[in-house]
């Protein structure tokens, strides 16, 4: 197992992602076939440092491979290895970039609930939370997601700890732009293409067509203007356009900060 794990190193730090996969495959059975995918007892200690280095290594795979049911897996492996063995091993400088980004990855989920349950249980002081970049960063952005601030998600992701980091952001970014949009459904009839675009992040117009299709609206190229379709509950009385005006401000506001 040892030549593998060399070999899984090398390959890893020089992006090599094809041969990263396939060494992460036969050392996750030789981790199953010695015990220590789920480790018991008292291992030998280099056997617990290298497994949990594997897993590591395969979380973050994961991300660079966009494969997130596999990050969540690697992620309740490693749980073992920082909970049951954290006294046992020395820290690993991985450890808080991957709990961060499983926090993240709770708010995409929308998982509120979860992602408070899971900052509590961190082995961290409260006043040490803001101190961590890896755990402030998804802090910051579900304070931001929670008040609707949702400019400052965007912004953040140019603010990320890691590079992994921005795919979950990215993926956020999707819920948002779905809520915003139901909002502009409930809240208006059309709206001005450019207007459109600054409200829901869109730097393109391509990509704002792409997620007009995907809603089923309707573009007027030649007016340059959207018409959302008309739903049956428009009679219900719902406060969304404040929303859709405090968020086009700040997207306005950011836009001259950039």
């Amino acid at each position: 197992m040892q030549a593998q794990y060399n070999s899984l190193q090398k390959a890893f730090s020089s992006s090599d992602l094809k041969t990263t996969g396939s060494l992460l495959s036969q050392l996750k059975i030789a981790l199953a076939q010695s015990g220590l995918l789920f480790p018991q007892g008292s291992p030998n200690y280099n056997d617990l440092v290298i497994a949990r280095d594997i897993l590591e290594i395969g979380a973050y795979y994961s991300i660079r491979t966009k494969d997130v049911p596999s990050f969540d897996r690697y992620f309740a492996q490693l749980l073992t290895f920082y909970t049951s063995y954290s006294s046992q091993l020395p820290p690993s400088p991985r450890e808080y970039p991957i709990r961060g980004l499983h926090l993240t990855r709770l708010l995409t989920q929308n998982r509120i609930a979860d992602f408070h349950t899971t900052i509590e249980s961190l082995p961290l002081p409260a006043d040490a939370l803001a101190d961590n970049p890896y755990i402030s960063h998804p802090v910051n952005l579900e304070r931001w997601f929670m008040e609707g601030s949702y400019s400052k998600v965007w912004n953040a992701r140019e603010e990320a700890p890691a590079e992994e980091y921005k795919y979950f952001i990215d993926s956020l970014m999707g819920t948002i732009r779905n809520e915003i949009a139901t909002c502009e459904e409930a809240a208006y009839e059309s709206l001005p293409l450019k207007d459109a675009a600054t409200l829901l992040f869109f730097t393109t117009q391509s990509d704002l067509l792409n997620f007009a299709k995907q809603r089923g609206w309707n573009v007027n190229l030649a007016e340059s203007k959207i018409t959302f379709p008309q739903k049956l509950e428009e009679a219900l009385e719902i406060p969304k356009g404040k929303l859709i005006a405090n968020n086009l401000y700040y997207a306005r506001e950011l836009e001259q900060i950039i």
